[in-house]
């Protein structure tokens, strides 16, 4: 499967930029190549990038490469990580049903 044009790669380098400044809704999947919950979350998260496109922003931050993981205190991953201009507002650990993130986004939007 095809990674989704909608969904954006976090790093360190750019985190300020497309975290820290965004007024949007922003979804962070915090991921590792060798974690097999993160592989299952993954399409979950394309299809929310496609799903919520232009109304908030979805990205993936690999935890190996990148110290803004643990700089956000992530111990466990995946870790889905709900931020507004830079802060966290919400966190999920684990990989858990498309419903219960659509949940919180549909929450979050609303507030």
């Amino acid at each position: 499967m095809s990674e989704s044009k909608n969904l954006t790669i976090f790093n360190d380098e750019n985190w300020g930029t497309e975290v820290g400044n965004s007024k949007q809704l922003t979804i962070v999947d915090v991921w590792a190549p060798w974690c097999g919950p993160c592989r299952v979350i993954g399409p979950v998260m394309e299809e929310l990038a496609d799903d919520y496109a232009g109304k908030i922003k979805v990205g993936k931050l690999n935890a190996d490469d990148n110290a803004m993981a643990h700089q956000l205190g992530v111990s466990g991953i995946p870790t889905i990580l709900f931020m507004r201009e830079g802060q966290e507002v919400d966190r999920v650990v684990g990989a858990v049903p498309k419903q219960m993130l659509i949940d919180k986004i549909e929450y979050h939007l609303a507030g």
